[in-house]
């Protein structure tokens, strides 16, 4: 998505495959919810079987799916390139916004080419402290999708029927069921903010109100998790939490991840990123019920005291590591990110091309393709 999108709207794009993880787990929890007095094996396989119907949904969609220009050019199949540009921007193959976007993709690509095809080891190499190196980026893309799942939302998604239970909140199905549907509401607000306000600030606000919802969730649930005032406001809390979740560092790592990684290693990179997403996510959910179990861990409430502190080391690494990638092609992120430190990312404006350096253009020409309507 990040490579057919115009820049203008691709962080909004991008977030659409985060919405479409909240509507699953909505629908997930509406299920169990319809499903929780049943006796039968109709309790597991109701939910199991209504999960084909969304895996032939994704399967007919993948054949629909227009391939990639920035893939086509890596092939070095230029007419390709040239009609899938077209068909995702919506012009002609021949006009001028098309044809200096293709030059610029090109010209990236065969300069990114003199250093050599990079294989997976090459994605290692560069040295951490080299801000615009290979490994420095696949560190940021990794470490970006760990500290989403370190944020402890999935605790809340999994374990949260089990959690409200053990402090005594009735009707726990249902309050699991209206923090999925708070998710999924709050999700499409960052179709406009990822834009306006850039991926940066929310990162690193957004974690900042999750650390203090969290904080507050754990201050509350250790004075009293048994009284109905305290349940109520621990209910609010979590549900402001993720509300700072879901319109911020949920669609805003899938973002990053899609826009930080130059072409050579641009597969790779979004793949390992991915891969960490899905390793932590397997770790939170193996360690969790020993944190929670009273023959383990037994900490309850306490439990948030652990992902408010995780929450907090979210803000260090935005603030220090993750650039601002906002109104930038694909190729201008990296120069930006060879350019300028994350932190002074924000004010980084283009001033050269690609295709003007490898003289397939002016070089005081910057190129703007991706600001025409679509």
């Amino acid at each position: 998505m990040s490579e057919v999108a115009p820049k203008a709207v691709r962080g909004a794009i991008v977030s659409c495959y985060q919405f479409a993880i909240t509507i699953g787990l909505m629908l997930a929890a509406i299920t169990t919810n319809a499903v929780k007095n049943r006796n039968d094996s109709g309790a597991y396989r109701i939910p199991i079987g209504i999960q084909f119907a969304w895996a032939i949904i994704l399967a007919v969609g993948l054949f629909l799916l227009p391939e990639s220009p920035r893939f086509f050019v890596k092939r070095q199949q230029l007419d390709k390139a040239a009609s899938a540009l077209a068909r995702v921007r919506g012009q002609p193959v021949d006009s001028e916004f098309v044809q200096d976007e293709l030059a610029e993709i090109q010209a990236n690509y065969e300069y990114e080419m003199l250093v050599g095809e990079v294989s997976w080891i090459g994605c290692f190499k560069g040295g951490i402290m080299n801000r615009n190196s290979n490994i420095r980026k696949v560190a940021i893309g990794t470490l970006l999708q760990m500290f989403q799942q370190w944020t402890g939302v999935n605790f809340i998604f999994y374990y949260s029927t089990i959690f409200f239970q053990q402090i005594g909140i009735q009707n726990a199905f249902l309050i699991s069921m209206i923090t999925t549907i708070v998710n999924v509401c709050s999700t499409p607000i960052s179709f406009y903010t990822i834009e306006r306000f850039g991926r940066r600030p929310l990162l690193i606000y957004g974690a900042v109100a999750m650390t203090i919802c969290q904080f507050i969730v754990a201050i509350i649930g250790s004075v009293d998790s048994t009284n109905a005032s305290c349940q109520k406001a621990m209910i609010a809390f979590v549900c402001i939490y993720i509300f700072w979740f879901a319109s911020t560092w949920g669609p805003c790592a899938w973002v990053s991840i899609g826009e930080i990684f130059p072409l050579p290693i641009r597969s790779k990179g979004v793949a390992m990123s991915t891969a960490s997403n899905w390793f932590w996510n397997c770790i939170i959910g193996v360690i969790t019920p020993y944190m929670m179990q009273p023959a383990y861990g037994n900490l309850g409430t306490r439990v948030f005291y652990v992902w408010g502190s995780l929450c907090a080391t979210c803000v260090v690494f935005a603030y220090f590591l993750v650039p601002e990638t906002r109104g930038l092609s694909l190729e201008q992120v990296d120069k930006m990110m060879e350019e300028v430190s994350a932190r002074k990312s924000a004010a980084f404006r283009p001033h050269s091309t690609y295709a003007g350096h490898m003289g397939m253009k002016d070089q005081t020409q910057v190129t703007q393709v991706d600001d025409f309507k679509v």
